[in-house]
């Protein structure tokens, strides 16, 4: 079965930078594992993969998928198929998409970007030692979120940029995502991000991270928004704004590739 496939750098404002997700648009759901095949082929930190809506409550349904696993969450991927459906179709302003365990997403036109809202997951403080180890760096503060996101703050920029985890170390973490944080320079925030037990070393930019950071970072800051940069190689900038208990992240997108992926 040939399936409309398209690759897209999320967070970017040129090709081969940001966050690249692959989207795949389906009629209907086939095996899960189907789906985890797939992923593991195209070999990206996300592959995500729409069908119609049904209840009539969004556009399409979402999902996501590592190389290894399917997520609860995942921001690029899903400002990646926003960007995938407007791009298609210049009438369209937003699509709503229906996930699993994240509820109701949404990507919208912004001047020459997207604006996509997703929960803003608010991490509460625990000490975590074995993470503070395995990065290997003074941390001022560590957070915690039940859904699997550990959030540990340090003093400078240059020691975000400049750090070499134990890869191994942070497998003491299970499928937890590991954001390391700090203040910004030319932006207000910095972060990188690992994830090596969901089979991601470290993703390039991560939009459920600053769904988990829009909390924290708001209220050191004193106001409703910040600008951020993930300090990863491919790089990617987000504009991030807490409305209530959602984050609004900003960004743009650029197609890489399109054209059809062959299921078996």
């Amino acid at each position: 079965m040939r399936v409309p496939f398209t690759q897209v750098d999320a967070f970017a404002d040129t090709a081969f930078a940001g966050n690249p997700a692959a989207v795949l648009q389906l009629e209907a759901w086939p095996d899960d594992a189907v789906l985890q095949q797939v992923a593991a082929e195209n070999n990206l930190s996300e592959t995500a993969f729409l069908v119609p809506d049904a209840s009539g409550e969004a556009d399409r349904e979402l999902r996501w998928f590592t190389p290894t696993e399917e997520v609860m969450l995942c921001g690029h991927a899903t400002l990646a198929s926003g960007h995938t459906l407007l791009s298609a179709d210049p009438a369209l302003e937003r699509v709503r998409f229906r996930t699993r365990r994240a509820g109701v997403l949404e990507v919208a036109r912004d001047g020459d970007g997207y604006a996509m809202v997703l929960p803003a997951w608010a991490p509460e403080p625990k000490p975590l030692p074995e993470i503070v180890a395995a990065l290997g760096c003074a941390v001022e503060e560590t957070l915690w979120h039940a859904n699997g996101y550990a959030l540990a703050v340090v003093a400078r920029a240059e020691t975000v940029e400049q750090l070499q985890p134990d890869a191994p170390g942070l497998m003491v973490a299970g499928e937890a995502i590991v954001i390391v944080t700090a203040p910004g320079r030319d932006t207000d925030v910095i972060s990188r991000v690992f994830a090596p037990g969901c089979g991601i070393a470290e993703d390039p930019v991560t939009g459920s991270a600053h769904a988990v950071m829009a909390n924290y970072w708001t209220q050191r800051l004193g106001r409703d928004r910040f600008t951020a940069y993930q300090a990863s190689a491919r790089g990617g900038r987000l504009n991030v704004r807490l409305d209530g208990d959602r984050a609004v992240l900003g960004g743009r997108c650029v197609t890489v590739i399109e054209g059809s992926f062959l299921l078996p």
